[in-house]
């Protein structure tokens, strides 16, 4: 006997502008229930000190959850100078203070920056998700557990100072994924001599999304007391892979790509992820595979026709 699914389908994608003090996870289960949906997740989660930018998936745009998570990233950060924690955020323990160097301004802080820019290396904190042994980080940073952490290679995009006070500076961020503000923030802490550590972050931009596209809880909580429908506010799966080219397909190549066969195709050769279009409608991803003059798509990714 099959056991019925709880909720309602519901197909797309919500750009939530997660507030501070709750988890990415405590927020879907919010919008979730708003929506009835029987299937979502979300797309990387956001510290609970965290706000901004969390693009949730509902049905089918589930599919393409990976690849909106391996998306570039953009954050607003507070960093507090002369005073490291232990989870490198305001919520750890204090465990050194230090003097902030005197005179500390946008242009002694320019060249400490700079050396921030372009690809770097970056250990990731203990107080990230990362698995190890299939538990993560934070978990053995709790219990007084330090593990080894190779450090990582990723990209700082851009990094900007927005201000400079006393014992704080504002910075801008764009970075690929798997990028630890926390670190970064560390880091720079470091290179000043006087340690750091993150007091407020804002995400502003994830999978091609921006807060302008964000919507709060307690605005979908006010559409569902006046019995609005909140579909309307839900984006087509592929508004987050305008990353990759498109190709429209028709007649039996269509059949073929949702019958789940590779198909090949002239016209300039691509290669990598490709979306697909048909009939007037997006039906999924395929990887490109160049052959001469041809592309031979593989289907990876479809969507079910509504």
């Amino acid at each position: 006997m099959s056991r019925r699914r709880k909720g309602r389908d519901v197909n797309g994608i919500l750009v939530i502008d997660k507030p501070m003090d709750i988890t990415s996870n405590g927020i879907l289960q919010q919008v979730k229930r708003l929506f009835g949906a029987a299937k979502a997740g979300h797309t990387g989660a956001l510290d609970p000190l965290a706000t901004g930018v969390l693009p949730l998936c509902f049905g089918e745009a589930t599919k393409f959850s990976q690849m909106m998570l391996d998306s570039d990233k953009a954050y607003i950060a507070t960093a507090r100078l002369g005073v490291r924690t232990e989870t490198g955020d305001s919520e750890g323990a204090v465990v050194a203070e230090k003097p902030v160097p005197s005179g500390l301004d946008a242009e002694a802080l320019e060249p400490v920056l700079d050396r921030f820019r372009g690809d770097i290396q970056q250990v990731p904190s203990m107080y990230s998700a990362l698995k190890h042994k299939g538990r993560p980080l934070y978990e053995y940073a709790r219990e007084g557990i330090e593990v080894e952490r190779p450090s990582r290679p990723v990209t700082i995009y851009e990094l900007k100072l927005l201000d400079v006070r006393e014992t704080e500076i504002d910075i801008a961020v764009s970075c690929t994924k798997g990028t630890y503000i926390r670190s970064l923030v560390e880091d720079i802490g470091e290179a000043l001599g006087c340690g750091a550590h993150v007091t407020a972050l804002r995400r502003t931009m994830a999978s091609g999304f921006t807060l302008a596209d964000a919507v709060e809880v307690s605005a979908l909580e006010s559409m569902r007391e006046q019995g609005e429908s909140l579909d309307g506010l839900l984006v087509a799966p592929d508004a987050a892979l305008s990353m990759f080219p498109e190709q429209e397909l028709e007649g039996s190549s269509l059949v073929s790509i949702l019958n789940g066969q590779p198909v090949r195709i002239s016209g300039q050769p691509a290669e990598g992820f490709v979306r697909l279009y048909g009939s007037g409608r997006f039906v999924g991803l395929a990887e490109g595979f160049p052959e001469g003059e041809v592309t031979k798509l593989v289907p990876r990714r479809l969507v079910k026709s509504s």
